[in-house]
């Protein structure tokens, strides 16, 4: 009888090594293209997919499915570890006669809903707020400022605050809180909005104070509390900051010790300080709406730590973002121009210079992103549009209209596998815009 040799000790390890990174590749090709937090990994509304339709027929790219079943509201989703996350107003199963605002999550595979967690009371037309998921748990804050961490296999509950018991929080007109919470290292940040806990870090274990922000008066303009934005990491002149639009405008604390950084007021307005931040190296990009206007800050060093120096300020009749939000591309800015409208603006991000303006291709606001050379133009009637992201000139390339009509269409778009997501109130779609 022939005997066989034994692998050596190297020729083991060896194999070891090539079926764990087999594994591990195969597990990291299955998520790179997640979308675990607002506007994506990066907070900046930019996908990194290519191989995506560069136009579309008449109709638009068709339907791969549709699932539904995520009640009320204008959270966007979150999508990570083979699972689809978001927040609805719907009703309770243990008392079907009355509502409560959930957390919810759905297998990627199957479409089937996994678990829904409630987070607090209902709100009116729902919750806005797009779920933050970290590893094995996700995060989300409701309307009334319940901030609650759950498991993400489960949905059980690890730990809640509330923003208004616990900080004393407020905000600054009467929309509700709408914030998506920002994970950093071992560090969950957001904005309660109260004068000495204006933004808060938590440990993202156990909930516990880390450090709370008190913000000075930095202008007349707008209004005490947070707003509707959620906060963006800089490094801006070598210091790890968090920057964030609040009721007073935009502001920045350090990240180690949330001490008070540098404050900008001219972009703050009385009623709804809305659109998320631009940071580019040393400058960060704002803008908010109702008669205010844009201006980009460059951030330098000064002996307290960090300054912001105005490079340019635009009025409102040049360009102002109502919500939707604005993307950075090769050094311009894309994005909707006008209150209560979306006209299409592209400008210099450098100078304020406008490119190009046209007029808009669906009414009311649009949600904007960016992927593989082109915008996703998502107007508030339910027009989807897709645009060539170029200097050089307006190039539609397609558009349709979203079959689905709850209401005002606000939730911003995501793509994540070559699936361009849609949630319209109950319903979320899913447009296949490979290309074949």
């Amino acid at each position: 009888m022939k005997l066989q040799r034994k692998p050596s000790n190297t020729l083991s390890l060896l194999i070891c090594f090539f079926v764990l990174s087999a594994v591990f590749f195969a597990a990291a090709s299955v998520y790179a293209n997640d979308w675990p937090q607002f506007r994506g990994k990066n907070r900046d509304g930019k996908s990194s997919e290519t191989g995506l339709l560069s136009s579309w027929p008449q109709d638009g790219p068709p339907l791969a499915w549709k699932i539904t079943g995520l009640g009320k509201g204008f959270s966007s989703i979150s999508i990570a570890s083979g699972k689809i996350f978001t927040m609805g107003d719907r009703k309770q199963t243990d008392n079907p006669e009355k509502e409560a605002q959930f957390m919810i999550a759905f297998d990627l595979a199957t479409k089937k809903e996994l678990w829904a967690s409630r987070v607090g009371e209902p709100w009116g037309d729902g919750p806005r707020c797009t779920p933050t998921v970290d590893g094995d748990l996700v995060y989300a804050i409701g309307t009334h400022g319940d901030l609650v961490c759950m498991q993400v296999s489960d949905g059980k509950e690890v730990w809640r605050k509330n923003f208004s018991k616990d900080f004393g929080g407020k905000m600054m007109s009467g929309w509700g809180y709408s914030e998506s919470p920002l994970i950093d290292g071992d560090k969950l940040l957001c904005t309660p909005g109260a004068k000495d806990a204006h933004i808060v870090a938590l440990n993202k274990k156990t909930g516990d104070v880390i450090w709370k922000s008190a913000i000075p008066d930095i202008g007349k303009r707008g209004k005490d509390g947070a707003g509707y934005s959620s906060i963006v990491v800089s490094t801006a002149a070598g210091v790890r900051q968090y920057v964030q639009t609040t009721g007073r405008g935009t502001i920045s604390v350090a990240a180690k010790d949330g001490k008070f950084l540098w404050g900008y007021n001219k972009v703050a307005n009385n009623v709804a300080n809305i659109p998320t931040p631009i940071i580019n190296g040393d400058y960060a990009f704002c803008t908010t709406s109702y008669k205010t206007g844009s201006a980009l800050l460059n951030l330098v060093a000064d002996v307290n730590g960090v300054t912001a120096k105005e490079v340019y300020f635009l009025t409102p009749d040049q360009f102002e973002n109502h919500h939707g939000g604005v993307v950075l591309v090769n050094g311009y800015i894309y994005g909707g121009d006008g209150q209560n409208k979306g006209t299409p603006v592209c400008l210099d991000f450098k100078t304020g210079k406008i490119s190009w303006k046209e007029q808009p291709i669906g009414s009311g606001s649009a949600a904007v992103l960016y992927a593989d050379n082109h915008l996703y133009f998502r107007y508030e009637n339910n027009i989807m549009a897709l645009v060539e992201a170029t200097p050089k000139s307006f190039n539609l390339k397609g558009q349709f209209k979203i079959p689905v009509d709850a209401g005002p269409s606000w939730p911003y778009p995501v793509i994540c596998d070559g699936l361009l997501y849609l949630r319209a109130g109950d319903t979320l779609l899913a447009y296949d815009i490979k290309t074949k």
